[in-house]
């Protein structure tokens, strides 16, 4: 008797899972109707996923490219300038200098100091002729 028993649970068994499988498929496409709750709900994470993730992956991308040049102003670094400069390169190459401006932007400039006697940066730009009176009030005129 349980021979039988376990014949017809193993024979039995097999069709019913295809029976299932064929069965629920029905039962899924029983539920595709217009306007349902589901589509919706894809539809705004589609929306979400198209247009909406691209534009916060576009400001994120610029917004840790310009870290280099902002940590550079807030140090007063001397080379913020070329630093901001190096930044918007590697924009363009696609963020391969990007480490680079980095690594700048917390480096001190040794000679920088050497030569100008500090390592804090001046971000006045003065104009030609600006530099041109400074030039000459500085110098005493020679014959």
């Amino acid at each position: 008797m349980k021979s039988i028993n376990k014949f017809i649970r193993s024979v039995s068994s097999k069709p019913m899972v295809i029976v299932i499988l064929l069965f629920s498929s029905q039962l899924l496409l029983a539920n595709e109707k217009e306007g349902s709750m589901e589509d919706s709900i894809a539809e705004v994470v589609s929306w979400i996923a198209l247009i909406v993730a691209p534009i916060l992956g576009i400001i994120a991308f610029l917004m840790v490219h310009i870290l280099p040049e902002k940590i550079a102003e807030k140090k007063n670094h001397p080379q913020a300038q070329a630093i901001k400069t190096l930044c918007l390169l590697s924009l363009v190459f696609g963020g391969l200098l990007w480490p680079l401006a980095w690594l700048w932007a917390y480096s001190k400039p040794v000679f920088y100091k050497m030569a100008y006697g500090t390592d804090k940066g001046d971000y006045h730009e003065e104009t030609l002729k600006e530099f041109k009176e400074r030039k000459n009030n500085d110098e005493p005129e020679t014959l």
